[in-house]
């Protein structure tokens, strides 16, 4: 199993971005729990959201509610996270991980087996 990340760049504040999640294999993304999350500079990796694997589903980190909207593309393989309203304090490093135990969606990081590389967004004023 492989994620690949990608869409991340440098925006400015209220500014927007899509970054993609492609798996690499078929199905992948329809079997699973897909997530992501963050690490801004010098702080933990945190949660962003998180796609059910079967109905859709969603949840959101409360920093980025309202924000983030998180969709999947099961015929292309790919998970989407769109990024609204950017502030500098989106500026991170964002991963997308895949679940393939958890029966529910999970928001801790030691649930996601496999981790895409990251991408960098830098949001500045």
């Amino acid at each position: 199993v492989q994620l690949q990340a990608s869409g991340g760049g440098s925006v400015q504040v209220g500014g927007s971005l899509t970054l993609s999640c492609a798996a690499s294999a078929p199905t992948l993304i329809r079997n699973y729990h897909i997530g992501w999350f963050r690490q801004p500079p010098g702080k933990d990796r945190e949660f962003v959201a998180v796609i059910a694997r079967s109905d859709g589903n969603t949840r959101y980190g409360d920093s980025v509610k309202g924000r983030f909207t998180i969709q999947k593309d099961n015929a292309k393989n790919i998970v989407y996270l769109q990024l609204n309203s950017l502030t500098p304090e989106d500026t991170a490093i964002y991963y997308c991980a895949l679940d393939r135990h958890s029966a529910r969606m999970q928001i801790y990081q030691g649930a996601y087996e496999y981790w895409g590389q990251g991408t960098l967004v830098t949001v500045s004023s």
